[in-house]
């Protein structure tokens, strides 16, 4: 079932952490509401992610739903500290869709990211000229002062590939991708270019799936599956339709879109020769 996009998704993986936790440790509502001398309607809000949950009361939880693991606490604890910090992002509060921001937050909590794009380079990857031509085109009376804002969020979302410890991406584009033209020759030429070297980072696993290959039939749209460093923690589903952002986290359905995104990885050509059907578009564009 899909959950609303709004800026407190942090808010629900704390959430959804604390319910799986109270579940597996066979407790209700009104035995983790004695725990805390409280009604039960607070936890409902906890777990509803309608309120957070003050420090004290977060570790007596945790001390009722026999977590005793040191690292597991801590993480837990960094989760609730997390919910409630604003990031860089909360600079463009008033200038980008607050769906947006929200899904710029917890791809910056991301430890590992899988993107199926199907007609666009993925936003992590895109240089500025290719998101300015983009803008450009998807809002044609966009003002200067919105295009700049857009390629400056872009430039901050990059970080999380060069940080401490980098975001581990794995990306499939459909061939078309790199055909479909954004911008002058010049600009979709140093795109492409760009999308090689991307290709070439450490971190960062780029394939392209051919045009000719059956499981194009599959590529209902774009979809980003979304880890997070706590191996315990429920992966998130980002998805878009005509008239809405969507997350999922049910289980059927992270398995759904995991399923779907292995059957990609393996129609797609791997790293390089996927680089080379790059260098391929290149060279028709000389």
């Amino acid at each position: 079932m899909p959950i609303n996009s709004n800026p407190t998704i942090r808010q629900r993986r704390l959430a959804r952490r604390l319910r799986e936790l109270r579940t597996a440790a066979g407790l209700t509502h009104a035995d983790a509401a004695k725990v805390l001398g409280s009604a039960e309607s607070k936890i409902g809000r906890i777990e509803n992610a309608q309120s957070g949950i003050r420090l004290p009361d977060l570790r007596a939880l945790m001390d009722a739903y026999n977590v005793t693991s040191a690292a597991e606490r801590n993480e837990i604890e960094s989760l609730s500290r997390e919910a409630k910090k604003k990031g860089w992002w909360s600079r463009y509060t008033n200038a980008v869709d607050s769906a947006y921001a929200a899904y710029v937050a917890v791809e910056w909590d991301a430890a590992e990211l899988y993107n199926v794009e199907t007609n666009l380079v993925p936003g992590l990857l895109q240089t500025p000229e290719y998101t300015r031509a983009l803008i450009e085109l998807q809002v044609p009376d966009a003002t200067q002062e919105h295009v700049e804002t857009q390629i400056n969020v872009r430039r901050e979302r990059r970080k999380v590939l060069t940080r401490d410890t980098p975001l581990q991406l794995w990306v499939i584009i459909a061939e078309s991708v790199l055909y479909h033209r954004v911008g002058s020759g010049e600009v979709m030429k140093a795109q492409l270019e760009a999308l090689v070297e991307e290709s070439r980072r450490s971190n960062v696993q780029l394939q392209v799936l051919p045009r000719e290959d059956p499981m194009n039939a599959c590529l209902f749209g774009p979809f980003v599956i979304m880890s997070f460093p706590a191996s315990s923690e429920t992966d998130i589903i980002y998805a878009e339709s005509p008239t809405s952002t969507l997350y999922y986290e049910e289980p059927e359905d992270v398995d759904t879109y995991t399923t779907l995104f292995r059957r990609l990885n393996m129609a797609a050509a791997n790293v390089s020769n996927s680089r080379a059907l790059i260098l391929g578009a290149i060279k028709e564009m000389e």
